[in-house]
Protein backbone atom coordinates (compact mmCIF):
# COMPACT_ATOMS: atom_id res chain seq x y z
CA UNK A 1 0.00 0.00 0.00
CA UNK A 2 1.11 3.28 -0.87
CA UNK A 3 2.40 5.94 1.80
CA UNK A 4 -0.57 8.44 2.67
CA UNK A 5 1.47 11.91 2.26
CA UNK A 6 2.44 10.56 -1.01
CA UNK A 7 -0.67 9.68 -2.42
CA UNK A 8 -1.90 12.89 -0.78
CA UNK A 9 0.82 14.56 -2.89
CA UNK A 10 -0.12 13.35 -5.73
CA UNK A 11 -4.19 14.02 -5.81
CA UNK A 12 -2.75 17.41 -4.77
CA UNK A 13 -0.65 18.03 -8.09
CA UNK A 14 -3.62 16.51 -10.28
CA UNK A 15 -5.99 18.96 -8.88
CA UNK A 16 -3.09 22.02 -9.07
CA UNK A 17 -2.87 20.42 -12.99
CA UNK A 18 -6.48 20.16 -14.06
CA UNK A 19 -6.82 24.25 -12.71
CA UNK A 20 -4.48 25.16 -15.65
CA UNK A 21 -6.93 26.03 -18.09
CA UNK A 22 -8.90 28.04 -15.62
CA UNK A 23 -5.66 30.16 -15.29
CA UNK A 24 -5.66 31.17 -19.02
CA UNK A 25 -2.49 28.99 -19.97
CA UNK A 26 -2.37 27.99 -23.22
CA UNK A 27 -0.60 24.80 -24.42
CA UNK A 28 1.17 24.27 -27.57
CA UNK A 29 -0.93 23.30 -29.74
CA UNK A 30 -3.36 25.83 -28.70
CA UNK A 31 -0.96 28.55 -29.46
CA UNK A 32 -0.65 27.11 -32.75
CA UNK A 33 -3.98 26.55 -33.73
CA UNK A 34 -4.61 30.28 -32.65
CA UNK A 35 -2.31 31.96 -35.20
CA UNK A 36 -3.29 29.76 -37.97
CA UNK A 37 -7.22 30.86 -37.50
CA UNK A 38 -5.74 34.26 -37.06
CA UNK A 39 -3.69 34.26 -40.22
CA UNK A 40 -5.97 32.14 -41.90
CA UNK A 41 -8.42 35.68 -41.21
CA UNK A 42 -5.67 37.84 -41.78
CA UNK A 43 -5.81 36.30 -45.61
CA UNK A 44 -9.72 36.41 -45.80
CA UNK A 45 -9.84 40.22 -45.25
CA UNK A 46 -7.19 41.13 -47.54
CA UNK A 47 -9.13 38.95 -50.45
CA UNK A 48 -12.49 40.93 -48.93
CA UNK A 49 -10.88 44.83 -48.78
CA UNK A 50 -9.53 43.46 -52.88
CA UNK A 51 -6.02 43.32 -51.84
CA UNK A 52 -3.41 40.90 -53.43
CA UNK A 53 -2.12 37.78 -51.94
CA UNK A 54 1.06 39.56 -52.43
CA UNK A 55 0.45 42.64 -50.48
CA UNK A 56 -1.21 40.85 -48.11
CA UNK A 57 1.90 38.27 -47.65
CA UNK A 58 3.93 42.24 -47.18
CA UNK A 59 1.47 43.58 -45.20
CA UNK A 60 1.84 40.74 -42.36
CA UNK A 61 5.05 39.34 -42.71
CA UNK A 62 4.78 37.11 -39.16
CA UNK A 63 1.34 35.81 -40.13
CA UNK A 64 2.27 32.01 -41.72
CA UNK A 65 2.05 32.51 -45.10
CA UNK A 66 0.34 29.05 -45.78
CA UNK A 67 -2.62 29.85 -43.29
CA UNK A 68 -2.64 33.36 -45.42
CA UNK A 69 -3.31 31.85 -48.83
CA UNK A 70 -6.07 29.32 -47.41
CA UNK A 71 -8.09 31.84 -45.57
CA UNK A 72 -7.73 34.41 -49.11
CA UNK A 73 -8.48 31.48 -51.35
CA UNK A 74 -11.42 30.24 -48.96
CA UNK A 75 -12.73 33.63 -49.10
CA UNK A 76 -12.16 33.79 -53.14
CA UNK A 77 -14.22 30.94 -53.42
CA UNK A 78 -16.96 32.09 -51.11
CA UNK A 79 -17.32 35.51 -52.82
CA UNK A 80 -17.45 33.97 -56.32
CA UNK A 81 -20.17 31.82 -54.73
CA UNK A 82 -22.35 33.93 -53.56
CA UNK A 83 -21.71 36.91 -55.85
CA UNK A 84 -19.93 38.84 -53.39
CA UNK A 85 -18.31 42.29 -54.23
CA UNK A 86 -14.95 43.05 -52.74
CA UNK A 87 -15.12 46.10 -50.59
CA UNK A 88 -11.49 47.99 -51.29
CA UNK A 89 -10.41 49.77 -48.00
CA UNK A 90 -8.48 53.26 -48.95
CA UNK A 91 -5.23 53.56 -47.58
CA UNK A 92 -4.96 56.06 -44.70
CA UNK A 93 -8.85 55.65 -44.11
CA UNK A 94 -9.82 58.95 -46.16
CA UNK A 95 -9.34 61.10 -48.83
CA UNK A 96 -6.40 63.02 -49.84
CA UNK A 97 -8.18 65.76 -51.01
CA UNK A 98 -11.18 67.42 -52.51
CA UNK A 99 -10.09 66.68 -56.45
CA UNK A 100 -9.19 63.28 -55.76
CA UNK A 101 -13.12 62.75 -54.18
CA UNK A 102 -14.44 64.42 -57.30
CA UNK A 103 -12.49 62.24 -59.16
CA UNK A 104 -13.70 58.94 -57.88
CA UNK A 105 -17.49 59.89 -58.64
CA UNK A 106 -20.59 58.61 -56.46
CA UNK A 107 -20.26 57.34 -53.06
CA UNK A 108 -22.00 54.00 -52.45
CA UNK A 109 -24.91 55.55 -50.71
CA UNK A 110 -25.27 57.61 -53.45
CA UNK A 111 -24.13 60.81 -52.45
CA UNK A 112 -22.64 62.63 -55.41
CA UNK A 113 -18.98 63.63 -55.07
CA UNK A 114 -18.93 67.22 -55.46
CA UNK A 115 -21.69 67.47 -52.78
CA UNK A 116 -18.84 65.59 -50.42
CA UNK A 117 -16.18 67.80 -51.58
CA UNK A 118 -18.70 71.17 -50.47
CA UNK A 119 -19.28 69.39 -47.33
CA UNK A 120 -15.37 69.23 -46.47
Amino acid sequence: MPHPALSFCLIGAASLLAGCDLLGIETASQVAAKKEAEARAIGSACRHAVRSIEDCFGSNPKAGKAAVFAGWKDMDQYMRDNEIVGMPSAPGGSRSSPAEALETGPAPDGETAERRSRRS
